[in-house]
């Protein structure tokens, strides 16, 4: 096997090039902007895809320096931050219990079809926990820490499973999120307006036409501002973990960080937050680090799934999907907000996170009309808080099932 390295200049370009070549077949192509499909995921999976060509048929093989992918990361949940206030959060505490609650529901929910398919199929229960929760709601990093317990307990190829139904998950997140909100708000002739849009004030002036015009002055303090926020973040999650035991995402951190800050900024107005260029900076680092994380799939992997796993993984999404149109859209409210929700709601529920933002981004592209509760209650819930109860969850199947 021939391999191809690319440094992390040449990787940052690739991707560079890659999520403007899903902006362009986005805009030239209409069902990809109809179904509300992410550039990132359009450039990204494609590139992914032609990997995969390129490793079977030409035996090459691509290796990427991804040192940028997590600063890109933080700097985004900086970003979000710095848009949201306390206003909102307080506005939001009943749609954010709902979609914590739903979210813990969907963990107990994916063991449980995972470990009752996986037996009536005739494999190890834990075979399918690891098509569970373990690869879906907990991603690469929770497959690459419950496979090898698994395997400790004798499932033999867990980690392989629990990997490759990661990336199964984060394919289909990043493809089917979207397209069901909008089924949502087609189908239910949903009004397209942000609820706290027109009810806080400080919102509202930023929607006016008037808007101010982002110069490159603007730009550098925006920047300046989100760096500086990224480093409180890493400083806070990582005495967390030091001195508390407390395990806080640096990306969370950092947009904790920039909640206090804008709040804090509304209260003695002493830094000229503009969320024009703030928007702008987030809009940046969000497509260059999803495109990112889509090239470097390692799509071979969906190869060695096998027909069990393969089968747990179709009503895996099925269900989720069911979940999110006809139970959480309800739950929600009904309205624009729920059906943005719904779209991350499925996008981290069978990937990660930025599957969630990335979604609930490529919906308020298409309707124009951007959801700050979304990307306040979906973050927050899919990256920290659902973990009380998934991970108790995974060990409490490990324990039983092993």
């Amino acid at each position: 096997m021939n391999v191809m390295t690319f440094d992390v200049m040449t990787t940052t370009t690739l991707a560079a090039l890659l999520l403007m070549l899903g902006m362009y077949l986005q805009r030239r192509i209409p069902v990809l902007h109809q179904l509300c499909v992410p550039a990132p995921v359009i450039g990204g999976f494609g590139f992914a895809v032609f990997a995969w060509l390129a490793r079977d048929w030409a035996q090459v093989e691509f290796r990427f320096d991804l040192a940028l992918q997590s600063p890109l990361m933080i700097a985004f949940f900086a970003t979000v931050g710095l848009g949201g206030s306390l206003a909102l959060l307080k506005k939001g505490g009943k749609v954010l219990g709902v979609y914590l609650v739903a979210c813990w529901v969907l963990a107990i929910l994916q063991n449980t079809i995972g470990i009752s398919m996986a037996s009536v199929l005739g494999e190890h229960p834990l075979l399918g926990l690891m098509a569970g929760a373990v690869s879906l709601e907990g991603g690469f990093g929770a497959a690459a820490a419950f496979g090898p317990e698994a395997e400790a307990l004798g499932v033999t190829g867990a980690t392989t499973a629990a990997l490759a139904a990661a990336t199964f998950g984060m394919v289909a997140g990043g493809l089917l999120g979207a397209p069901v909100a909008r089924l949502l708000i087609k189908r239910h002739k949903v009004a397209i307006e942000a609820e706290q849009v027109h009810e806080l004030e400080a919102l509202k002036e930023a929607e006016k036409p008037g808007r101010e015009t982002v110069t490159g002055t603007l730009l550098l303090k925006s920047v300046t501002l989100v760096l500086c926020t990224m480093v409180v973040g890493l400083w806070l999650s990582d005495n967390l973990r030091a001195h508390f035991d407390v395990i806080l995402p640096s990306y969370v951190g950092a947009m904790f960080v920039a909640i206090i800050i804008r709040n804090l900024n509304e209260l003695i107005r002493l830094l000229p937050i503009s969320d024009s260029a703030n928007t702008l900076v987030g809009d940046f680092c969000l497509g260059i680090f999803l495109t990112m994380a889509m090239m470097s799939l390692k799509l071979w992997q969906l190869a060695d799934l096998g027909a069990t796993l393969m089968m747990i993984l179709a009503v895996q999404t099925l269900a989720i999907i069911l979940l999110a149109y006809f139970v959480m859209f309800r739950l929600m409210g009904r309205n624009y907000d729920a059906a943005v929700l719904c779209a991350g709601f499925v996008g981290h529920g069978l990937g990660a996170t930025p599957n969630a933002v990335a979604n609930m981004g490529a919906v308020c592209d298409r309707y124009r009309v951007f959801s700050h509760k979304a990307f306040i209650v979906a973050p927050l819930c899919g990256a920290v808080l659902i973990d009380i109860v998934a991970i108790p969850a995974i060990t409490w199947c490990l324990n039983v099932f092993g």
